[in-house]
């Protein structure tokens, strides 16, 4: 998260943010082609009112309270040890944390951005910015995204590559201990 707040503070304060901050807001930093496929890195501050690829426009308030409810379902996994039983959920659920904590603190308006009526400004900070093919714009995003995109991404690949324990005949799991069924 640390990562996350320093890196959108240090870029907006030298680029700018149109309509906000003085300054262009944008800064090439890389046109090339990896694999045959033309792309293009720049950084370019951009407020984001709503969530992924600009959906929920206007909604922050919504995402804040998701946001907060993911941060407390993320300290009962914690807290109870499923997200802690292997180095793998250790990991995801640090990323979804860090993810969720750094665009809630902008959600929050926290980190001093205001309008031009002094009001706190209560939207994410994006500036990652890649084009790819020449044309095709991704959405800009910032490194708090990347620990959401890439922590969810953990627990899907974890949900498929860890067996699950299948009821036999008897209504036991396999790899479960029974208390009741003592031998005598």
């Amino acid at each position: 998260m640390g990562w996350d707040l320093w890196s959108k503070h240090q870029v907006f304060a030298a680029l700018g943010c149109p309509g906000v901050l003085p300054g262009p807001g944008v800064h090439p930093v890389w046109k090339g082609q990896v694999l045959g496929v033309a792309i293009q890195f720049q950084l370019e501050t951009t407020l984001n009112f709503g969530a992924l690829w600009g959906m929920g426009q206007g909604q922050t308030w919504f995402f804040a309270s998701l946001s907060v409810v993911a941060v407390g379902v993320i300290g009962y996994f914690v807290r109870n040890g499923q997200a802690t039983a292997s180095w793998w959920l250790t990991v995801a659920a640090g990323l979804l944390l860090a993810g969720t904590l750094g665009n809630l603190f902008d959600r929050l308006g926290l980190h001093g951005l205001q309008d031009a009526q002094g009001q706190s400004i209560r939207a994410v900070r994006d500036f990652l910015d890649f084009w790819f093919f020449g044309n095709f714009h991704w959405a800009t995003f910032n490194f708090a995204d990347m620990y959401l995109v890439v922590g969810a991404s953990m627990l899907v690949i974890h949900s498929f590559l860890v067996p699950q324990e299948e009821p036999t005949a008897s209504g036991i799991s396999v790899g479960t201990s029974n208390p009741d069924a003592q031998e005598k």
